[in-house]
């Protein structure tokens, strides 16, 4: 989830100005691939706002949407301040009406045939992403735009993780993947090759867990394409530091913007779990009865509904920060976001582990569809998301709730998050995690938070 006339001119143009130089493919052919790499400034060039086209990845949802907007409208204005012609920018989910255009690779071919004639590179950035536009052009401008250039802030992995399919694991440093919140990049040649593969080659995996390391992975082709070039200016401070003067991109904290959080009442928390239907109810079953449960009206008229696992470890004052971003008169459906089959028309959906919340217009929505279990023991987080991709009802991903563990994740990402949920108790103290990772400072005790009842 190619601008060759316009490169081409620019580059020849530079070369006419340095005399000693017979010609542009001359000046080309004495420079080996690996001598450019490492030292890409060789290639200067005059890279302009009208030469980069920017892809914000949103989501089609009120508070995503207007968190995209705004970092279009700021992108506007930084191009009018060095008085350059506004740039094309790209809300993801407006794109087309695929809603699996999040995992970029379906969203690639539009992307390419469309932008690619004009302008000479892709620019991702996240909501959190902040661009400065000057330093960022300087960055561009070094790298020879007829080659193809994968660029971003690598991240790679300690130890083999469950959430890579234990790639690489006798050295999983060895791979480098972009964090895709600092920002990345794809040169055009690189982005109409790869849209063209797209075509023919679907990723090998249908599952998209973290798609910043699946991106990498079908680029890089197992040594046939580029792999990650490191882009120090891509930057993973914090914008507020004073140390980012020569950063590219910087970062907000995901939830800057949020208001007030929710009330305690306004949440109610089922857990699929009890002794009396473990032999005969299975987790898809569990999870309907809960939502006919909430719906009704009978046990609770709270606005927002969170389903979790009994192996789900979750901060809840953290959850009614989260959820005051939210507006529960939409059917807000949101957590982990995960895919299956979307390179062939597939569906997105929240993964259950790290807890699933719902707004009651989206319960609501979801049981009117007509949407249940094809059998008890079906995966129910994959159901509703086959149930919502239906309806025409988004998934909302927040990378603040986990499917696995904190060590499955890269520390980096971690320690400039608060996380909301993690899951599963293998080889971990869950209340060792708890109190490092998801406990409040000068939190109350957690019997006097919720109230408990033996209902499913």
């Amino acid at each position: 989830m190619s601008g060759y006339t316009a490169g081409h001119g620019l580059i020849c143009f530079c070369c006419s100005l340095i005399f000693f130089v017979p010609s542009c493919n001359a000046f080309y052919d004495g420079i080996s691939e690996k001598q450019e790499r490492n030292d890409p400034q060789m290639f200067d060039q005059f890279i302009e706002v009208q030469d980069v086209v920017f892809v914000i990845q949103s989501q089609k949802n009120s508070y995503h949407t207007h968190r995209a907007e705004q970092r279009r409208t700021e992108l506007l204005h930084q191009a009018q301040t060095l008085n350059q012609s506004s740039p094309d920018v790209v809300l993801l989910h407006k794109l087309s009406d695929y809603d699996g255009n999040w995992s970029i690779l379906p969203a690639l071919p539009r992307l390419a045939s469309q932008y690619c004639q004009t302008s000479l590179w892709i620019v991702f950035l996240e909501e959190e992403t902040n661009v400065n536009l000057h330093n960022l052009l300087q960055v561009l401008s070094k790298f020879n735009t007829r080659k193809e250039w994968f660029l971003g802030r690598p991240l790679h992995d300690d130890e083999p993780t469950i959430i890579h399919h234990y790639a690489f694991s006798e050295d999983p440093s060895s791979f480098s993947y972009p964090d895709f919140m600092a920002g990345w990049a794809l040169s055009c040649p690189l982005a109409k090759r790869t849209a063209e593969r797209v075509n023919y080659e679907p990723p090998k995996s249908d599952f998209t867990i973290d798609l910043q390391h699946e991106i990498a992975l079908y680029i890089w082709e197992e040594g046939r394409g580029p792999a990650l070039t490191v882009v120090n200016e891509f930057c993973s401070e914090l914008q507020r530091l004073s140390s980012t003067g020569d950063c590219a991109t910087t970062i907000n904290t995901f939830l800057s913007a949020c208001g007030n959080p929710v009330q305690k009442e306004d949440v109610f928390v089922a857990v699929k779990t009890c002794q009396r239907f473990h032999g005969d109810r299975g987790h898809c079953q569990k999870t309907f009865a809960i939502l006919k449960r909430f719906a009704s009206g009978v046990v609770t008229q709270a606005p927002w509904l969170l389903i979790v696992d009994d192996d789900t470890l979750i901060s809840l004052p953290r959850l009614w920060r989260l959820l005051g971003c939210y507006d529960p008169n939409e059917a807000v459906s949101v957590g982990e976001r995960y895919g299956y089959g979307l390179s062939r028309d597939g569906y997105s959906y929240i993964t259950g582990g790290g807890g699933m919340v719902f707004s009651r217009v989206a319960v609501q929505n979801i049981l009117a569809g007509g949407c249940g279990c094809h059998s008890s023991d079906a995966p129910d987080d994959m159901v509703l998301g086959m149930c919502l991709t239906t309806l025409g009802l988004p998934v909302t991903h927040s990378p603040l709730f986990h499917q696995a563990r904190p060590q499955d994740y890269v520390k980096e990402l971690l320690a400039r998050q608060s996380p909301i949920s993690f899951h599963k108790h293998w080889n971990i103290n869950p209340v060792a995690v708890y109190q490092h990772w998801l406990k409040e400072p000068n939190q109350r005790r957690a019997h006097s938070l919720t109230k408990t009842r033996e209902e499913l």
